[in-house]
């Protein structure tokens, strides 16, 4: 199954360009992990890195025992996508592409504790019906890079975030990250 039909030459390095218009469409910017690998025709396969997406099912069992605790909405993402999601109303957010302003606020580094009418909640994911309530995202930092982020949502004015949820989403991340690195 062909997408595309933009055909490029491999240099004397062994280097091909991808498009830039491939590149914009899948969010591949300078320095993403790719990996590469080969099917059973011949085919040369590139593909987005996730190192969240190898945790997946340790961060599903993660975000179901955090989402258990707190009767919270919980995901976990990496750079592109919805990893992991546990809570009522969960589906709306499970595999889904994030936001532009998530990306950029993982890749700010930039921890948010928001609640009721305070001004710029994020919205998780790009068709997200409403940005709910009250939210918590805290940024996974392995080896130095953002690579994705842990968030607790709440749905209704009884779903206050203070410090236990944001020390609970700060820890989720930390012991993430810390995953990563092994």
């Amino acid at each position: 199954m062909k997408a595309t039909g933009i055909v490029r030459r491999i240099d004397d390095l062994g280097r091909v360009v991808i498009p830039k218009e491939i590149r914009r469409t899948l969010r591949i910017k300078e320095g993403t992990p790719l990996e590469i690998f080969t099917d059973r025709e011949g085919e040369v396969i590139l593909k987005k890195y996730s190192p969240i997406g190898e945790l997946s099912i340790f961060a599903k069992e993660y975000a179901e025992a955090l989402s258990q605790t707190t009767g919270l909405v919980v995901c976990i993402t990496d750079h592109d996508q919805v990893v992991a999601a546990a809570g009522l109303g969960s589906k709306e957010f499970a595999g889904k592409e994030i936001s532009k302003e998530l990306e950029a606020a993982i890749s700010d580094r930039e921890g948010k504790c928001l609640n009721g009418n305070d001004k710029g909640k994020i919205p998780v994911v790009e068709e997200q019906k409403e940005v709910l309530y009250s939210q918590v995202i805290q940024p996974i930092i392995c080896a130095g890079d953002a690579i994705g982020s842990v968030i607790l949502m709440g749905k209704n004015e009884k779903d206050v975030m203070g410090d236990a949820e944001r020390m609970l989403v700060q820890t989720a991340a930390g012991f993430l990250g810390r995953q990563m690195e092994q």
